[in-house]
């Protein structure tokens, strides 16, 4: 392998590491996200729910 080559090799490792820490990044905000907001996303879905059964919408 040459040294142009392996240069090359290394960087696309590098870029690959780099989405890889951004994705468990966003992942994470997003877990923390749902578990601070959990019990008002049940309350949301229980209301639509309740509010579609009132109007006979498929319960």
């Amino acid at each position: 392998m040459t040294p142009l080559h392996h240069h090359s090799y290394i960087q696309k490792g590098q870029g690959m590491v780099e989405y890889a820490l951004i994705l468990a990044l966003v992942a994470l905000i997003v877990i923390i996200a749902l578990i601070a907001t959990g019990g008002q996303l049940i309350n949301l879905y229980s209301n639509i729910t309740a509010t579609m059964c009132n109007f006979h919408v498929g319960c």
